[in-house]
């Protein structure tokens, strides 16, 4: 098995000077050293351009050919057929780390025998391909994901080339295998997750990349298209509507003290919403319009409206309403019968944040780190994220005060508590049936030797106030 008892008795055999065989070592040695050197850089290459290659983003190789960089349109070719390229890649590193292992054993066999050469040649292979031929070249290619596809591009197709016969060979047999293995052979995915998104955003936020008003504009985006009507939609109580015998005046005085530019009209009832009116219209129509005054009748001035289901998907409700050019929509259940209604605004509030009226309040004010003072039909959600709690949401409520109503299973007044979870929600105000206020103060954690009663509280017992 070793190099030097055949050439040994060669030598005998030709009486050959042992002076011979010391400089044949010598040079069998140098050009083993110089060969393993180049394939270790081989394989550093083909490692670091594996990385380099599957790392680029679809999008950013994109924007690269688009800005016309040298070298990006080859690089796109190659990404075309992303599973010729890996097995470019994979058949050109295992002949260089095959034939680097062939001739260490070989040279290191020549000097130290054949079970010693072989050992050394594996574990001292395995740790020069692992540091230079691996790890180096893959963190170099990791941070220069862009400029070394680039540059690369011409030797991995040189490669493709070169090895052709051999990379058609396993590529056809991959692709059987996959066949027969009922693998589908996706060597990368065309698109980034909105897992993948968000968990960008999430890293963002953390190193300081996005500020926290970034963040969370980017976090309500997300969550956009998984909110229903009924989460951001004005219930019934709160609306202002005027009836359809109503005369001019009179809707424009209820549209100047309500403080809003449009307003449903119904007849009979909410539950027969006939349309919505402009105080625009109801002015210029009042003093500016062809019409007498005496003629001129509400019925003459309402708008069409959409009326959608609570359970609409706002991202779609919105699509709509700006194909319709609208800017209200009356909600409805499953009878029929009027829930509230949504505007344009209520929706982008939901990615921009509250927008504030004039002399209006703030949804949810903080009074100290641990406490907030907030609206009752503030959405449990916003809650959670604001004081960083888990309060659950149910099916048939997702406002603070629909909890409140929900835990206490009655009619609460002013001033009752309720703890749950860590939680003490106290009740700041309540009008007739409503509670207009609440108080959330997030507690201290409890001692281990807390006494019963606090673990009552813990679980969600109520105690009036």
């Amino acid at each position: 098995m070793t190099f030097s008892l055949p050439v040994e008795l060669v030598l005998a055999a030709y009486e050959v000077p042992v002076v011979g065989l010391e400089i044949e070592e010598s040079t069998v040695t140098i050009l083993g050293v110089f060969t393993v050197a180049i394939l270790i850089a081989l394989s550093g290459f083909f490692s670091s351009s594996e990385i380099a290659m599957f790392n680029l983003p679809k999008h950013r190789l994109e924007g690269m050919v688009e800005d016309g960089i040298d070298g990006a349109e080859l690089v796109k070719t190659l990404k075309d057929d992303p599973h010729r390229l890996l097995v470019t890649i994979l058949v050109g590193n295992n002949i260089v780390n095959i034939a680097m292992s062939s001739i260490a054993t070989a040279v290191l066999s020549l000097h130290f025998g054949g079970l010693v050469g072989v050992l050394l040649a594996t574990f001292g292979i395995t740790a020069l391909v692992l540091l230079f031929g691996e790890s180096v070249p893959k963190s170099y290619a990791v941070e220069n994901t862009e400029s070394w596809a680039v540059r690369i591009s011409k030797p991995l197709k040189a490669t493709e080339y070169l090895l052709y016969p051999l990379i058609i060979l396993f590529d056809y047999l991959t692709r059987q295998v996959n066949r027969l293995t009922g693998s589908t052979g996706a060597i990368e995915s065309p698109y980034v997750t909105r897992d993948e998104i968000q968990e960008m955003i999430e890293s963002g936020e953390r190193e300081g990349v996005l500020e926290e008003e970034e963040h969370e504009m980017l976090t309500r985006i997300f969550r956009f298209n998984n909110t229903i009507v009924k989460e951001v939609m004005t219930p019934r109580l709160d609306m202002t509507a005027v009836p359809k015998d109503a005369d001019i005046d009179e809707a424009i005085q209820t549209c100047i003290q309500s403080g809003h530019a449009r307003v449903p009209v119904y007849e009979g009832s909410l539950d027969n919403v006939q349309g919505v009116v402009h105080i625009r219209d109801l002015v210029r129509d009042l003093n500016y319009g062809e019409t007498d005054n005496d003629e001129l009748e509400l019925d003459d001035l309402i708008q069409p409206t959409l009326h959608v289901p609570e359970s609409k998907n706002i991202d779609e409700l919105l699509t709509e309403m700006r194909e319709n050019r609208m800017h209200m929509a009356i909600v409805i259940d499953e009878f029929g019968t009027t829930e509230g209604l949504v505007t344009v605004e209520d929706m982008i509030e939901e990615i921009v944040g509250e927008i504030l009226k004039s002399g209006e309040e703030e949804p949810i004010e903080f009074l100290d780190k641990q406490t907030v003072l907030v609206r009752g039909e503030v959405n449990i959600e916003d809650v959670n994220e604001a004081l960083e709690i888990d309060l659950p949401e149910g099916e048939e409520f997702e406002t603070i005060a629909g909890f409140i109503f929900n835990r206490a299973g009655r009619l609460v007044e002013e001033g009752e508590e309720i703890t749950y979870d860590g939680v003490r929600i106290t009740v700041e105000s309540v009008e007739n049936t409503r509670i207009l206020k609440a108080r959330l103060r997030k507690l201290e954690e409890q001692a281990p030797e807390q006494n019963e009663d606090d673990k009552n509280d813990a679980t969600g017992e109520e105690t009036n106030g």
